[in-house]
Order: C-alpha cells, then structure tokens, then sequence
C-alpha cells in the first residue's frame, strides 16, 4: 500500500491502474474526470485544516479525511470537523468506479463510464456524460445532470434534481425537492418512477414514447401535453392515465401536494425548452401548443412552473383546452413559484 498526507497544494501522479476511487471531503470542490489514459492524477490546489489522507491499494484510490468514513456518512455531524477545506481535482480512467462524499463541497463528475455514487449532505452535484449507473444520496443539495446514459436513482430529503437527456430508467425520491427531468432512451423500455410529498415534478418526454402512465397528486394541479392521456379529478385528488404507444414501459409520479406537468420532447432539437407561464394556462395548455416550435432539449432551469388551473382539471379533459379553443388575455390559474426553461 501507497500512502501519502497532503498538507499543502500538490500534484500527484499513480501509474498502477486506478479501478475504484473514493473521495470524502468537508467543503470546498471535487472535480472527477474520466479519460482514456492508463493512469490516475490528483491535484490538490487548496487545502485548509487537516491533512488529507491518500492511499492505493489493490486498484483503489482513496482521498479523504481520517476521521470522516463512508458508512453513516450523511449523518456525520461533527460541527468541529466542518472547519475544512480542500479543493481537489482527479484524473482517472473512464473505466473508474467513483464513489464521492462532500459534506458542504460542489462535485462534479464527467466523462465516465463505470458506476458513480455521490453522497452530499449541503453541497450541490453536478453530473455530465456519465454513462455508467449514477446513484445520489443528498440532504439538501441540490443535483442537475445532463446526457446521462446509464440508470439514475436519486434519493433527497429537500434537495432539487434537474436531469435534461436522462437514460430510460430514472427512479426519485424526496421529501420536498422539486423535479424536472427530461427522457431520451436509449432503445430499452423507459422505467419512470418519481415521489415526492410536496415538491413539483415536470416530466418531458419524446415523441414518440411507449408508457403506461399514472400521474397523481393529492391537492396539486395536473398539467398534460399528450392527447392519448387522460386526466380526471375535478376536486382533490387529481389522475393522469392511460397508454402512450405500445405501453411496454412505465411512467408513475406521484406528489401529495405538488403539481405535475407532463410536457412534449419535439422531434427536431433545435429550440430550446421554453416554457412560459402562459403555456400552462387554461387557454393554451393544450395538446396542439406544444409542437417543436415551443421547445428544445439544451436547458433546463426550474422556477415558475404555471400548471394548469384547477377548473381545467376535469374528468375525460386532457390539459385543460381543446384544438380549437381561441387565444385569451386571461391570466393562468393555479401559479406556483416554478419555471421550466
């Protein structure tokens, strides 16, 4: 075994092959790079307080604090120990399965193509081109990714989770942490399933898509973009169902008190997804104003989410319009503090 304790910025570079890395720090920054190079590289360009701890052995890499362990580690609240810093940065074959604790840090994983699980208990994920399957544990930390090819589980007590390009399989769960994910499958079945007690969830999906559906909420409004989809619930509780193409997949969210929009993914991917308040409203929430023109795959950012009104939630009515309703001035009902862009 290699053992190393870094005490001030420094680089350091492993040539045996790097199988499995772990990293566990208390603020600051993690950066996890997957590249098509034999061999591993850490920079630590920042560090305050104690040293951290390298070692290698057998294939694994690890770098962390003594004192901070992997087991229970969203429940270390040690006060004392938050009083570091480190900012560390890795290089490692794509290959490379990562596991990454951050206690108040930022981590951000690229390029890689084994299995990547993040624990955070304050700071925020960010997750790219990863094509292995991704599994988040947070606290309150918030987790956006994009063009995620492997299976996604994410689990949250008030943290956000935005995903544009998610895999076919996401499953979610969070206490009061919104949701915004957009599906691009990659050929298997797509496999949905989000909960939450009182945060939003918008759900965009491609056309075309095979999915059984069932949406619901308890005192939240329903937003739908799909005319084979059913909504129903006038007062209370509210239903989205019914059959997308052959149905081979399976897409079930459910919020106690949040809203859930169902929108549209348009074939052509030149626009990006801009949906205004406006376009959850009871005038202009129907099946015909969401065509290409309207949305795109690039962003997604969540504030002023406007789903439908209540009133437009009734049984056999799919969002609230139909085809041929005419343009209105009349603002939209139900607004609640989210946008999807």
């Amino acid at each position: 075994m290699s053992e190393w304790s870094v005490t001030e910025p420094r680089k350091l570079t492993f040539d045996e092959r790097v199988r499995e890395l772990h990293v566990r720090i208390v603020n600051g920054t993690v950066n996890v790079v997957g590249t098509d190079e034999g061999s591993a590289r850490l920079e630590v360009t920042q560090i305050e307080g104690p040293p951290l701890a390298v070692t290698q052995q057998g294939g694994t890499l690890t770098v962390a604090y003594d004192d901070l362990p992997w087991k229970g580690f969203l429940k270390w609240l040690d006060r004392k120990g938050w009083r570091r810093s480190a900012v560390v940065s890795l290089a490692v074959p794509a290959g490379t399965g990562v596991e990454v604790g951050v206690v108040g840090a930022t981590a951000v994983l690229s390029g890689l193509e084994g299995r990547a699980e993040v624990k955070g208990v304050t700071g925020d994920t960010t997750l790219v081109r990863l094509t292995g399957p991704v599994r988040a544990d947070t606290v309150s930390g918030n987790v956006e990714a994009q063009a995620l090819s492997g299976d996604l589980r994410f689990n949250s007590v008030s943290g956000d989770l935005t995903v544009v390009e998610a895999g076919s399989s996401v499953k979610a769960d969070s206490v009061s942490g919104s949701m915004i994910v957009d599906i691009d499958p990659t050929g298997r079945p797509t496999d949905v399933n989000l909960t939450s007690v009182s945060g939003e969830i918008a759900i965009r999906l491609p056309q075309p898509v095979d999915a059984e559906v069932e949406a619901n909420t308890a005192s939240g409004t329903v937003s739908n973009a799909f005319e084979d989809l059913r909504v129903s619930g006038q007062w209370g509780a509210k239903r989205i169902t019914g059959r997308l193409g052959s149905g081979n997949g399976s897409l079930k969210a459910t919020t106690v008190s949040g809203s859930i929009a169902l929108l549209r993914r348009p074939p052509a991917e030149d626009e990006p997804w801009d949906v205004e308040p406006e376009d959850f409203g009871p005038e202009d929430s129907g099946p015909e104003d969401s065509g290409p023109e309207d949305s795109g795959p690039e962003d997604i950012r969540t504030e002023n989410i406007h789903p439908v009104s209540e009133e437009t939630a009734t049984e056999g009515d799919n969002s609230g319009s139909g085809p041929g309703d005419g343009p209105s001035d009349a603002p939209a009902d139900g607004t609640t503090d989210k946008k999807v862009l």
